[in-house]
């Protein structure tokens, strides 16, 4: 029972072409749009743009202070909006650990369980999944008449890169 990874990595390299990752992600999010019939309004596609600007995750007054570099700041409950709607999309996931969110690299085909995996020296945060994991929460709930909605496991530790240096 390992975890699986989809062609994103789980961490990426420090130096890794984030311009391309964040690029990547803007146009399945538009393209996701799109295909659903949903608008990646100028706000929605900030704050994405603000979460794929780094790999660690950020509080909604986090994404305030990085989103806005003149004018008006928008107010905490557009930010939450924008990070409902695409949470929806699953472009966005929420780390209820730290209160924050960080953005979706990855394709969500089924439901199998989300393992984020928190760095604790550096703040990043890798996303796995284990489908064989997700199998045995899934029988364990049902014996106990309980119906999961979202199976996700939050692990913190140290990553590959932060002990390697």
């Amino acid at each position: 029972m390992g975890l699986e990874t989809s062609t994103e990595p789980v961490f990426h390299a420090p130096g890794h072409d984030h311009d391309r990752c964040s690029a990547d992600a803007l146009a399945r999010a538009e393209a996701l749009c799109v295909q659903r019939g949903q608008r990646l309004t100028p706000i929605r596609r900030r704050v994405l743009e603000v979460l794929l600007s780094t790999h660690k995750p950020l509080g909604a007054y986090e994404i305030i202070e990085h989103a806005v570099t003149e004018g008006p700041r928008p107010a905490p409950i557009t930010i939450y909006r924008a990070l409902d709607f695409l949470r929806e999309l699953g472009l966005v996931h929420r780390i209820e650990s730290r209160n924050a969110f960080v953005a979706c690299l990855h394709r969500h085909e089924n439901d199998d369980l989300i393992v984020f995996l928190i760095c604790e020296r550096c703040g990043t945060v890798g996303e796995a999944s284990s489908s064989a994991v997700a199998e045995q929460l899934r029988k364990a709930a049902g014996a106990v008449g309980f119906a999961p909605r979202t199976p996700v496991i939050e692990i913190g530790g140290v990553c590959a890169h932060c002990r390697g240096s």
